[in-house]
């Protein structure tokens, strides 16, 4: 284990790391929120988002990035679903969070759930999905394998390009457009690069996951703008299955909330952790 950039590192074997960052509770009674990325996500969104404000209400904050995600080396074949958990669940059992809740963002939602869920689980005292709720049927089975041919064509710049549109609010978009459909040209990303890898991760993805066994209680957000996952039909039905769940929806915000509306996602985070 090593310190660098402010984040520590925890060795999983040669070749392969998890960059992490833990700030326990200030007090007995606080709570731990466990961030999951996305596929393409770092942990330094939730470090200067939504965990700022919880650290400044006393609450603790573990953040880490996935193997082939920033400062998280990785060896070819190492990453896929059941390592992604699995790796969740060894560094939880390393660093020992006080009172876990699990935070994911899209498919980082999936993974927090199985981790709390699977064999070789880490429980946790409550679930925060972020636009997570899905099924994968014929369009979504596209756009996942469209993620990976578009990396393959001209990198991480062209699926912004493409897909940032249809991921984020107005607001959002109006505000960052200058930042997007640059003069440069595209450079495709390569197959040893993590990002490629962690995208035919996400294609293989299974999201069979049973709702109805998670026994603690879950906050469901989506966010009305998010014009690719969802699907109103689809989570409506999904809700039903749940033991215990609160919904609710940012008619402002698309697919990535803690990068929209980071100051009301961190309230009404805080005031779910109420009901623990």
């Amino acid at each position: 284990m090593e310190t660098k950039n402010n984040s520590t590192f925890m060795v999983l074997s040669p070749h392969n790391g998890l960059s992490y960052k833990y700030r326990a509770p200030n007090s007995v009674d606080g709570f731990t929120f466990v961030c999951f990325n996305s596929l393409t996500g770092d942990k330094v969104m939730w470090e200067t988002g939504i965990g700022a404000k919880f650290i400044s209400q006393g609450h603790g904050l573990l953040t880490w990035n996935m193997r082939g995600q920033a400062n998280s080396p990785f060896s070819n074949g190492e990453i896929y679903e059941d390592n992604i958990v699995g790796d969740a669940i060894r560094l939880l059992k390393k660093v020992e969070p006080q009172n876990p809740v699990f935070i994911g963002l899209s498919v980082g939602g999936l993974y927090a759930a199985k981790t709390h869920l699977g064999k070789e689980s880490y429980p946790c005292l409550g679930l925060v999905l972020i636009n997570t709720l899905r099924k994968i049927g014929p369009r979504l089975s596209w756009i996942n394998k469209s993620l990976v041919r578009l990396v393959e064509t001209g990198g991480l710049d062209l699926l912004r390009d493409v897909y940032s549109p249809f991921l984020f609010g107005e607001k959002w978009q109006a505000q960052n457009r200058e930042n997007f459909l640059k003069s440069y040209s595209y450079t495709p990303i390569k197959k040893n690069d993590g990002v490629w890898h962690l995208l035919k991760a996400g294609e293989n993805t299974m999201w069979n996951i049973n709702w109805g066994m998670i026994d603690v209680p879950v906050f469901n957000i989506t966010g009305l703008q998010d014009q690719i996952f969802r699907n109103d039909k689809v989570i409506t039905e999904m809700l039903t299955q749940f033991q215990n769940i609160k919904s609710i929806e940012y008619k402002d915000a698309g697919h990535m909330i803690p990068v929209e509306t980071p100051e009301q996602l961190a309230k009404d985070i805080l005031k779910f952790i109420e009901r623990l």
